[in-house]
């Protein structure tokens, strides 16, 4: 029997206080306490915390999608909170490492790079939503999102993880500048792929 055919009923609700939908609640609640903690980041105890909190954020990034499509629980304001909380983690925590010093000189392109790249995605799926129009996600960016997020915990935990895994920042950069790469690429992808339905929505245009 599969394990989540054995779970009460209660649990398996649909609506806004599905369970889905209370892990996306849930990613959300966890940026503003990131952001407070990484005030400190001279605390390593406070810098584990953060990586203790972003951890179970990102893995309720793979649960709520994996729970809604398991239990039939898709809904409407999880399809448009989801990726919402995923942007306002990603933005949130490459604003606070610039703070902390994790993020600087160079590597502040790759940060702005993701950044933009984000902001482009997002007007674009609207544009294209409008022309009922879905564009799937291609394997380059689940790519792209497993770069980030391994990055972002790397720096995250930033010195306090260098004293336990030496490099630990460094090895956080590279996979950030990494990301940034492979955000080019898929950005320009969609970009690409909103201009073709751009003009052909003009020449349907009378």
């Amino acid at each position: 029997m599969h394990p989540v055919t054995i779970l009460p009923d209660a649990i398996r609700r649909r609506g806004p206080w599905s369970l889905p939908n209370l892990l996306t609640y849930g990613r959300i609640l966890a940026i503003p306490a990131l952001v407070a903690i990484l005030f400190w980041p001279r605390d390593d105890w406070m810098r584990w915390l953060a990586l203790g909190i972003y951890t179970l954020a990102a893995i309720t990034d793979y649960l709520d999608g994996y729970i809604a499509r398991a239990w039939s629980q898709q809904s409407a304001i999880g399809r448009m909170l989801d990726p919402i909380a995923d942007k306002l983690l990603v933005a949130a925590l490459l604003l606070m490492l610039v703070y902390t010093g994790q993020i600087e000189g160079w590597t502040l392109w790759a940060a702005i790079v993701i950044l933009c790249r984000e902001i482009l995605v997002s007007g674009l799926r609207e544009f294209l939503a409008d022309l009922k129009v879905s564009v799937p996600v291609s394997k380059v960016a689940k790519w792209k999102t497993t770069a980030q997020l391994f990055a972002l915990g790397f720096l995250v935990v930033g010195p306090a993880g260098d004293k336990v895994l030496p490099g630990n920042t460094t090895i956080g950069i590279v996979l950030l500048w990494a990301a940034a790469g492979l955000t080019i690429y898929t950005g320009w992808d969609y970009f690409n792929a909103g201009i073709r339905h751009l003009v052909a929505e003009d020449e349907r245009t009378p």
